[in-house]
């Protein structure tokens, strides 16, 4: 790697000002950021130097990743073998799942990282790094049916629209991520919803039986809710602890509870997530989901689920974790972030129960609070101001 390194840089003058391919300087730039970190440093002017740049940052929250992303490409497997009535083990059910989820992450990495690049070139602006996270969110909040084609415009859609048009990486008021799941559910609802969408059959035949529905979408759609006997894609029950452990049906990298609470504990560790955010969700989530179960009605189907199963199926723990915690678009504030994140997960459970038609409320909760975080830190900041005016206006009589 050293000597990879030192022909990058034998080539770098190349790149610069007056080099023969000067106009690909970003191109260069992004490339070498990404594999070496830049020997740089500021020589004048007052600056905060920090270790964690952003390059280990969105590091760190790769790693996070990584267990919901193992654990989604053994539960595509698991569910795959399940619907298909088969019996194969591990290493089998896991490369199945990989080689079925591995083509959607790289379609969203070579569409985003290419237009990410195409902007910094017309720019002259250098590549930043934070398609390395959204490229791997994109496709592990959608169903592992997802047609590659609609992945791809999705992600186009995000990138140009809700990032470089507001000026790029750090200017983005909503979260990328998000904003291509929502593409997808609005333009493509069929392909976004159903009971086939979340179990891939590979072109095999289902067993008789066969459902690929959602726990969430199960007893959104059920006559008698109160009755409702959470299934797995074969009618097998699901217990609270098989949704916590994640095998079930649903976007793949979602599914696994307690995978997200290991992602969570590495990103509170490192000092990268929030965690006044992530309690003040799972707060605000149990507060709404203990309203909405003691007055829970057929109008409701939602409210029949305990706190604890709210928690446990759908995307909100995902959401709370990786998507409401993104520094760009949450609250700067400690205080804002309190609010934040209680809104978020109080919004969550009110979309779920009384949101009809739409089972699943995490996505919307995070995109609203995005759009009301700005204020939420002006107000936040302003209170603060008052209360030491008032103070320091009481000490000057």
């Amino acid at each position: 790697m050293k000597g990879f390194k030192r022909h990058l840089d034998r080539l770098r003058p190349q790149f610069e000002p007056g080099g023969r391919w000067k106009k690909l300087h970003s191109v260069f730039d992004g490339v070498y950021a990404f594999l070496y970190t830049p020997n740089v440093t500021s020589t004048a002017g007052v600056h905060v130097h920090d270790a964690n740049d952003s390059k280990r940052t969105m590091m760190l929250v790769v790693l996070a990743l990584l267990p919901s992303l193992l654990f989604g490409f053994y539960n595509i497997g698991f569910q795959h073998n399940l619907a298909c009535g088969l019996t194969c083990g591990f290493w089998e059910t896991f490369l199945y799942g990989a080689a079925r989820a591995l083509p959607q992450i790289v379609v969203a990495y070579v569409v985003g990282l290419g237009i990410e690049f195409t902007a910094a070139q017309i720019r002259g602006r250098d590549v930043q790094d934070g398609f390395l996270v959204t490229g791997l969110l994109i496709p592990m909040i959608c169903p592992i049916d997802t047609p590659l084609w609609m992945l791809a415009v999705a992600v186009a859609f995000a990138v140009i629209f809700a990032k470089e048009a507001f000026g790029g990486t750090g200017y983005n008021i909503f979260n990328i991520a998000l904003i291509a799941r929502a593409f997808l559910f609005f333009a493509y609802p069929a392909a976004m919803s159903g009971d086939q969408v979340f179990v891939s059959l590979g072109g095999s035949a289902a067993v008789d039986g066969f459902s690929g529905a959602t726990p969430l979408g199960q007893i959104s759609s059920a006559l008698h809710p109160a009755d409702v006997q959470l299934t797995d894609a074969v009618g097998n029950p699901l217990s609270t602890l098989d949704c916590f452990l994640g095998f079930m049906p649903g976007s793949w990298g979602e599914t696994s509870t307690l995978c997200i609470l290991i992602g969570a504990a590495i990103l509170l560790i490192s000092g990268v997530g929030s965690w006044r955010i992530m309690l003040s969700g799972v707060a605000g989530a149990v507060l709404m989901a203990c309203i909405a179960w003691v007055s829970a009605s057929p109008l409701c189907p939602a409210a029949y689920l305990s706190p604890l199963q709210q928690l446990c199926v759908g995307g909100f723990a995902f959401a709370i974790v990786f998507m409401a915690t993104d520094p760009v678009t949450a609250c700067r504030t400690r205080s804002g972030q309190c609010v934040y994140g209680f809104l978020i997960g109080l919004l969550t459970i009110v979309i779920r129960c009384y949101g009809l038609g739409y089972p699943e409320g995490a996505m919307s909760a995070v995109l609203i609070m995005n759009a009301f975080a700005s204020l939420i830190d002006r107000c936040v900041v302003r209170v603060n101001i008052n209360r030491r005016l008032r103070r320091l206006n009481a000490m000057q009589r």
